[in-house]
């Protein structure tokens, strides 16, 4: 996770475009969404950018790998 001093002020982070906001949290911030592979529910686990980068049979275990991870686990809809 990013050290505290690297942390933007919440006027800075409002006025981030989705783009910025993305590539801010890239490294420090994931989301899991519902996927069905091979016919089988499981869970994907997208950096903050939306890049793919992990899976669990699980929404529980989705985000126990992200906090294991050092990241913070959004929730998103």
């Amino acid at each position: 996770m990013e050290r505290d001093e690297d942390a933007l002020p919440p006027e800075a982070l409002r006025s981030l475009s989705p783009l910025a906001w993305a590539r801010y949290g890239v490294t420090s911030i994931a989301y899991a969404r519902p996927v069905v592979v091979n016919g089988q529910r499981a869970v994907s686990i997208h950096a903050a950018d939306g890049t793919p980068i992990g899976a669990a049979p699980t929404l529980a275990l989705a985000n126990a790998a992200i906090l294991q991870h050092g990241m913070g686990a959004a929730s998103v809809h």
